[in-house]
């Protein structure tokens, strides 16, 4: 995407994130009855993504547990890669 002033962002990150935001959450547990029901799902969602689920560049453990490890690691003087 071209900003206004010339310069070119990459954004494929975040789509990618909301693409999956909707087909995930929205589009499988819908009907949405009220707003509330779309605000919770929403945290529970973010806090999946965030926490829990296996990501591949974290050597498939859960964001948490690589971040976990990482600052143990630290605190242990190993090298951390």
């Amino acid at each position: 995407m071209l900003e206004s002033h010339n310069r070119w962002t990459d954004e494929r990150g975040p789509v990618t994130v909301n693409g999956l935001y909707k087909t995930e959450l929205i589009s499988r547990r819908g009907p949405w009855r009220t707003m509330d029901q779309v605000e919770l799902a929403t945290a529970e969602w973010v806090q999946w993504w965030n926490e829990r689920r296996l990501h591949s560049a974290c050597r498939d453990i859960p964001p948490v547990e690589f971040e976990a490890a990482y600052y143990r690691a630290l605190v242990e003087g190993e090298e951390v890669a």
